[in-house]
């Protein structure tokens, strides 16, 4: 049985579901016992959904043996556990960003999903309208990269607010080719998977031909550098997290079945954001 314990939204527990996911790839017609405890960030539900989902993909059943109260109520409030037979609870607080399962054509409901419940509330800094427009088209860019090159089957998103840190966290994650071979593919060249995630959150890096794009990383990077928060990028066996100290990578020793970008907000930021141009006290892009 595997237990997950203390996951957070950081590398060594990416990588404890990497490696979960790898320990159980290889099973057909099984039961697949899971157990989480001590704590589990929200927002990791979506790169949980997703190896779960493809575990469930090979005809095995994931059987939850055992969930901590704390976790097991977090994760019903924001209808994870609702895919596996649980029932839903009412979020009275509002912390949770529900957690969803998309097909890549959902496009036009992602878009609406991700400003109602992510973008527009009302605990990230103040934006204004064309900024948080463009924030809104950044995070569809990351959606239509995963439907337009990766290959995914599905597309998983998960997000939460957390009052006492003040930070809100979002996560979407694709279970395709990865950032690595979509740039071999394109180029025709072969570097690792990091280096790939290197390349892509450069201003006006795309991989995709004759349609405009590059923009949406690099914009949530500058923001978040910023905001004094995160964007972390793990693509197979790369780990990429950028704050406004640097850059930080590693390699997991074992990879992550696709893609996942996960960006961090600080709550309790109480400057203006706008464009650049706009009319408003600070003019930061």
């Amino acid at each position: 049985m595997t237990t997950l314990r203390n996951i957070h939204s950081t590398y060594t527990d990416y990588e404890q579901i990497a490696q979960f996911y790898d320990e159980h790839k290889d099973a057909l017609f099984d039961d697949i016992p899971l157990s989480l405890s001590q704590w589990f960030d929200a927002n990791m539900a979506a790169p949980l959904g997703a190896v779960l989902d493809l575990l469930e993909g090979n005809l095995n059943d994931i059987v939850f043996n055992h969930i901590d109260s704390s976790i097991k109520s977090i994760l019903q409030k924001n209808g994870f556990l609702s895919h596996f037979g649980f029932a839903q609870q009412v979020d009275v607080h509002g912390t949770t960003i529900q957690y969803q399962k998309m097909k890549p054509t959902d496009g036009r409901y992602f878009r609406e999903y991700v400003a109602a419940q992510f973008l527009h509330r009302h605990e990230l800094p103040n934006m204004s309208d064309g900024l948080r427009k463009k924030m809104t088209e950044a995070m569809l860019e990351l959606f239509v990269n995963a439907q337009i090159h990766s290959e995914t089957k599905h597309i998983y998103t998960c997000g939460q607010f957390f009052p006492a840190r003040h930070t809100i966290v979002f996560s979407i994650v694709d279970i395709g080719i990865g950032f690595a071979e979509q740039f071999r593919r394109r180029f025709s060249k072969k570097i690792s998977a990091v280096d790939a995630i290197r390349w892509a959150v450069e201003d006006r890096h795309t991989t995709k031909l004759n349609i405009p794009g590059g923009i949406g990383l690099a914009l949530l990077r500058e923001f978040v550098s910023l905001n004094n928060g995160l964007l972390q990028i793990v693509s197979h066996d790369g780990f990429y997290q950028y704050d406004r100290t640097g850059e930080k990578v590693h390699t997991l020793n074992k990879p992550f079945p696709g893609s996942i970008v996960s960006v961090l907000f600080r709550t309790n930021d109480r400057r203006n954001y706008s464009l650049l141009g706009e009319d408003d006290v600070s003019d930061l892009f």
